[in-house]
């Protein structure tokens, strides 16, 4: 398949704009008088695990002001995905996916354009004027340490050694206090290299947090862009216009001019409150309670009528995996090519394994080893190497997108004594529910990945038993000359 050059066609100006573009595609439902002490979670869990499933909007909740809202599921749906990323809707997930590949391929770099002032900025309060709990901020699993107001959200930080290097990345946020957050981020993610590079040089780390934005925006900010690279910029070439943002009066740090939420302040080595736990992408509660670094609110902005948007991870598939799959896969099968691998007909990032977990790679073979280097390069290229598990490599004519077609190549292509190579000591994270307390106590973060062969065997391919399936051509014609017969 070739990637499409499909030019994005954006409908949308900030997330108002989306939210009226989605309610009028039947795509967003108005939900009142909902409770953020555990309908909204309960609410959200039941849409994430409901595909396609609206995005929800809750106003009048209880105990707090008129017009305060939350809206969750945003991304539950390839339509309201599409929206988002100026994409046609009704696009399959094969297709919505090198659709991305091609948009992510083309992006560039266009710099930020610094405005005075935006709708951000229509509230201001400084100080001990600073008072978080005023925002609808849900408890998102029943069993979460408190509420966490950032899930959503991204972090605004800047490489101390390279100024000119603004990052944004979505981590996760705990509301501590009226002026006080946790600021909770793996080893090795950007946000958290600027942090600690502050922090050996005793210095307090800037931060700027938005908590409602731009659904494009927070996308970028929930994929891994290349080092140095700031998604403000990634997301203006995407756009073909310059990100508008706002000089933080507190720490420089710019953020979005239409953004709903904006905290600024600064995370200081050694202040540190218990942070979690949090019901994690995994589907587990995989790391306890503990002391992580806090944000000292300085100053909050934000709108009239401000809108709190939430995504928390739930056992997958949820929300997340619907929009990592999709972007994970292009950005996966781009490092792969990128490395030289040839033959590559397919990539996806399963839902199933939270987009990390479990990888499917399809391939044309041209050569012994092909599958075991297109695994390999899976499993340990930037995308994949983070807290991955699973790779199965198969023929081209498994559509690597459908689970059961992957499993039932697995099962009756690969056999276990010879198809499976092992890679020790790789990365992974302090959620990963697999690693032992006491290797996670000591800090050894790493897991093990598994390379499943699962391509008929190269030096006897041609010998191997027929598949009894039509062509997928004359699957595909059948359907469409006899598929009212399922409806």
């Amino acid at each position: 398949m070739t990637t499409p050059s499909r030019q994005p066609r954006f409908e949308y100006r900030g997330l108002r704009e989306w939210i009226e573009r989605s309610d009028a595609a039947g795509n967003l439902r108005h939900v009142e008088g909902v409770s953020w002490e555990a309908d909204i979670g309960n609410v959200t869990e039941m849409l994430h695990h409901s595909y396609p499933a609206p995005a929800a909007l809750f106003d009048n909740i209880p105990g707090f002001a008129p017009g305060f809202r939350v809206l969750t599921n945003v991304l539950g749906s390839g339509d309201n995905i599409a929206l988002s990323l100026g994409l046609p809707a009704g696009l399959s997930k094969a297709d919505l996916s090198e659709a991305v590949r091609g948009l992510l391929a083309g992006g560039g770099a266009v710099p930020v354009r610094y405005v005075d002032s935006g709708p951000v900025m229509e509230n201001v309060a400084t100080g001990s004027d600073v008072d978080l709990l005023k925002f609808p901020t849900p408890l998102w699993h029943e069993q979460d340490g408190g509420r966490y107001i950032g899930t959503a959200s991204y972090d605004v930080t800047r490489d101390p050694d390279r100024p000119e290097w603004v990052n944004i990345g979505t981590y996760r946020v705990m509301l501590h206090g009226k002026d006080t957050l946790g600021f909770y981020i793996s080893p090795g993610k950007h946000g958290r290299v600027h942090r600690d590079t502050y922090f050996a040089r005793g210095e307090a780390c800037p931060v700027a947090m938005v908590f409602g934005g731009d659904p494009l925006t927070f996308l970028m900010a929930s994929t891994e862009l290349p080092h140095g690279v700031s998604e403000y910029e990634f997301v203006g070439s995407l756009r073909g216009e310059p990100a508008e943002v706002i000089r933080g009066p507190v720490t420089g740090l710019p953020f979005p001019a239409d953004a709903e939420i904006v905290i600024e302040g600064f995370a200081r080595p050694g202040n540190e409150l218990l942070e979690g736990p949090f019901g994690e992408w995994t589907g587990y509660y995989a790391s306890s309670a503990r002391p992580e670094p806090v944000v000292e609110v300085q100053a909050v902005y934000h709108r009239n009528d401000p809108i709190l948007v939430g995504s928390p991870p739930n056992r997958p598939p949820d929300e997340l995996c619907r929009y990592r799959a999709l972007i994970r896969s292009a950005l996966l099968r781009e490092e792969i090519g990128r490395a030289g691998v040839p033959g590559v007909t397919g990539v996806w990032a399963h839902e199933a394994g939270g987009n990390r977990l479990l990888l499917g790679v399809s391939i044309s073979q041209q050569y012994p080893g092909h599958a075991a280097q297109a695994g390999h390069v899976a499993a340990m290229c930037h995308v994949g190497a983070y807290a991955g598990r699973y790779v199965i490599v198969v023929d081209e004519d498994i559509d690597v997108t459908d689970l059961e077609e992957l499993v039932w190549a697995m099962c009756t292509r690969s056999e276990p004594a010879e198809s499976i190579d092992i890679i020790k000591r790789a990365w992974s994270t302090p959620l990963d529910p697999r690693i032992p307390p006491e290797r996670k106590a000591a800090g050894d973060l790493v897991n093990s990945r598994a390379i499943i062969d699962a391509t008929r065997p190269f030096h006897w391919r041609d010998s191997f038993p027929a598949v009894n399936l039509p062509r997928r051509s004359t699957m595909e014609d059948t359907r469409a000359r006899w598929g009212y017969l399922l409806r």
